[in-house]
């Protein structure tokens, strides 16, 4: 099924986030406005395309981006504000660096906090109807695995270049031996233990 445009008449940014059920590493939220009539077979969901889709669309999206803007929100302020706060706050920084003005902002999923005065509307699995959004969801998440490559190297026993994060057996079981590091989410349940209690 191909994508649509929300509008095709005015310019549309779409935004979406990735990493937001992670246990380690940034929420992180892309914004992008693309060129009108722009068409991609390919383009869908970013959680329904491959790696090597993922890594193939993204440089065609940021030359067809009429303007893009990408924001990670790390684990202490994740902590501090909740996670639905620090997706929201990444979206509003992806929108800040776009340098024209969007006229409507489409987002992806049912929760968003107005964005100056700019209308928006939030639809759920729009990273599967709508162009804009699915190209937000590929930005996000191809820069956002890129940063969880890089901290892999400082701790190569969580093995993030795989997991990027996410709570995975191999990765609990890292925790378990390791414990927990700046970039883990303190206020997320590491360990399904955590629950438990001794009487």
């Amino acid at each position: 099924m191909s994508l649509k445009c929300y509008f095709s008449t005015i310019n549309e940014a779409g935004t979406d986030e990735a990493g937001r059920g992670c246990l380690a590493g940034p929420v992180t939220a892309a914004a992008i406005i693309l060129r009108k009539g722009f068409q991609n077979e390919t383009l869908t969901d970013s959680k329904k395309l491959s790696r090597k889709q993922r890594d193939f669309l993204r440089p065609i999206l940021l030359e067809k981006a009429i303007s893009y803007g990408v924001a990670h929100i790390y684990p202490q302020e994740i902590d501090r504000i909740n996670i639905l706060n620090a997706s929201i706050l990444a979206m509003h920084q992806a929108l800040d660096q776009l340098i024209i003005r969007p006229e409507f902002i489409i987002v992806d999923g049912n929760r968003f906090k107005p964005y100056h005065e700019i209308n928006h509307e939030c639809i759920v699995k729009g990273d599967s109807k709508y162009m804009s959004i699915a190209a937000a969801s590929v930005l996000a998440k191809t820069s956002r695995d890129a940063y969880m490559e890089k901290i892999h190297n400082e701790y190569p026993m969580y093995n993030w270049k795989q997991n990027k994060g996410y709570p995975t057996k191999e990765h609990r079981e890292a925790i378990r031996k390791h414990g927990i590091t700046q970039y883990h989410r303190r206020s997320f349940r590491q360990l399904p233990e955590q629950l438990k209690i001794d009487i």
